[in-house]
């Protein structure tokens, strides 16, 4: 019987954890065989829906352990009288400082390796940060470096085997980054004017060179009036031009020395505004349009600029109605598009290199969901989670399955269901075929494995990782991710400035040396 040319199964052989793992979750055992992958089809989703639905119909919500919270008080039990003039206990806890949870180290790790595993570097960051939760900012590479800046600090990593190679300080909160560094390794962080959680404007430009972490010229923006705000501002690379929006006027910098080069137009003053920039091979300028009550009627507008002087290249419009979400490549240019407020109702869309309409593909049939229900986190117009493009495809993913779509036509050329991951495109190879994550579950380490035309027929294991990392890995929950010459870095989209929920900061999976 001859096999269906794009399956939706794929047997996953089943990986041993080590014997002896001190760092496994509680509760952890060896697994049993996997589920199968299946073909798509709809999502239990909208029974887990009516079941919340129910509960707040009934006027509490179950917490376990906790009984209903807002439903009917439980029984107290009747107090027994205490004798007259018997002291009352106190009941203020006494104070206790929680000790940071322990983060195992590289050789701990390693150390518990099986057969065929990958290595692994860890760094645990034992920064001091307020009480809350702090975003972990855009993943940059650059040489033998990996850098990311967090709260008020830029730190670069080696590569090979996570050391820190430098640190800059900053004196208050990064509050923007750009998703790519220039060319030649710098960029551009903007910080709050102070360290005050609210009340403060994103407004202090500071240069970095990450290939040396020095710092370089260091600038304010300035405000000059009613729709020119840096309460929240955006920023994108081009060569060695640095876009910024800010409010609802963009301007063009030299990275070079901070010299300003020139305002981004304003077309249609009064019904367009600036409203994201993105960069890299190209500069793009996202605009809003046509705002009004009725969202029908809006639309957003996109343009491509050169960078040097601001001149514009070409502009692409979205029908009435429509708004540009994420530009998920800026070279081929893909971005998703949806209708009104519903990020439910969704197109990926793939422009020609002159801005003209190249296709529009409608991943929903086969069950993707926008930025793989993660919505539009922060404000990087570059940010969506399990998607991935390629010269000619665009791989959807990052939930419980992963697939491909041509850019030329539109058609859908393969896709892998699984009931046991998260699957996230990591790295496009030749034709259609991509290295994929499989993420870390709380008793199996996550992987990578190569899949293409043929889906689950044509699944190679790349890349197994070691079962003593599985709890450190798996409460990074695939954040950000970066693959650099066979080497796959991980970290948390967020940390928390709470001991008790202490993590690891990154993680990092290579083969083995032969």
């Amino acid at each position: 019987m001859q096999r269906p040319s794009q399956p939706w199964y794929a047997p996953r052989p089943p990986q041993q954890p080590v014997p002896g793992n001190p760092y496994a979750p509680e509760g952890y055992a060896p697994p049993g065989p996997p589920p199968r992958r299946g073909r798509f089809g709809r999502r239990p989703v909208l029974a887990a829906v009516l079941v919340v639905l129910l509960l707040l119909a009934g006027g509490g919500v179950y917490a376990a352990g906790g009984g209903w919270w807002g439903g009917p008080a439980a029984p107290v039990a009747e107090r027994t009288p205490r004798p007259s003039g018997a002291p009352t206990p106190s009941r203020t806890p006494a104070v206790r400082t929680p000790a940071p949870e322990r983060v195992p180290t590289s050789d701990e790790i390693n150390a518990g390796r099986g057969p065929g595993e990958a290595t692994a570097w860890v760094v645990d960051d034992p920064t001091d940060l307020p009480r809350r939760s702090i975003e972990v900012r855009d993943l940059w590479t650059v040489g033998d470096t990996v850098v990311q800046a967090l709260y008020k600090k830029v730190t670069a990593h080696r590569l090979s085997d996570g050391a820190e190679l430098w640190t800059v300080h900053l004196p208050t909160p990064v509050c923007e980054t750009p998703a790519a560094p220039t060319p030649d390794g710098k960029v551009v962080v903007v910080r709050q004017n102070r360290e005050a959680w609210s009340g403060y404007r994103c407004d202090q430009l500071q240069m970095i060179d990450l290939r040396t972490g020095r710092t370089g010229w260091h600038r304010q923006l300035t405000r000059t009036g009613s729709g020119d705000d840096t309460i929240i501002v955006n920023t994108a690379l081009s060569g060695d031009v640095l876009a910024v929006g800010q409010g609802m006027k963009a301007a063009a910098y030299r990275v070079g020395d901070g010299t300003k080069l020139y305002d981004i137009p304003l077309e249609e003053p009064g019904r367009c505004h600036p409203d994201d920039v993105a960069g890299g091979a190209r500069l793009l300028v996202k605009a809003d349009c046509a705002i009004s009550v009725d969202r029908t009627r809006s639309y957003s507008q996109l343009r491509a600029l050169d960078p040097r002087t601001g001149k514009v290249l070409w502009r692409f419009r979205t029908p009435p109605g429509w708004e540009v979400g994420r530009v998920l490549s800026v070279d081929p240019v893909v971005l998703t598009t949806f209708r009104g407020v519903r990020r439910d109702d969704w197109r990926v869309v793939a422009l020609r290199p002159d801005g003209k309409l190249r296709t529009t593909i409608d991943p929903r049939a086969k069950g993707f969901t926008y930025c793989a229900d993660a919505g539009e986190s922060g404000e990087d117009i570059q940010e969506c989670d399990g998607t991935l493009v390629g010269p000619d495809t665009v791989y959807l993913g990052g939930t419980d399955r992963v697939g491909a779509y041509d850019l030329g036509t539109g058609k859908f050329l393969w896709g892998v269901r699984s009931s046991l991951t998260r699957l996230h495109p990591l790295h496009a190879e030749a034709g259609s075929a991509a290295l994929v994550y499989e993420s870390a579950t709380p008793s199996r380490p996550g992987g990578i494995i190569r899949l293409g035309p043929g889906g689950a027929d044509t699944e190679k294991r790349v890349l197994n990782h070691p079962a003593s990392a599985v709890a450190t890995e798996y409460a990074m929950l695939a954040g950000r991710l970066a693959y650099v010459k066979g080497r796959i870095v991980i970290t948390p989209s967020s940390v928390s400035g709470d001991d008790r929920l202490h993590r690891a900061r990154m993680l990092s999976f290579a083969p083995a040396a032969p």
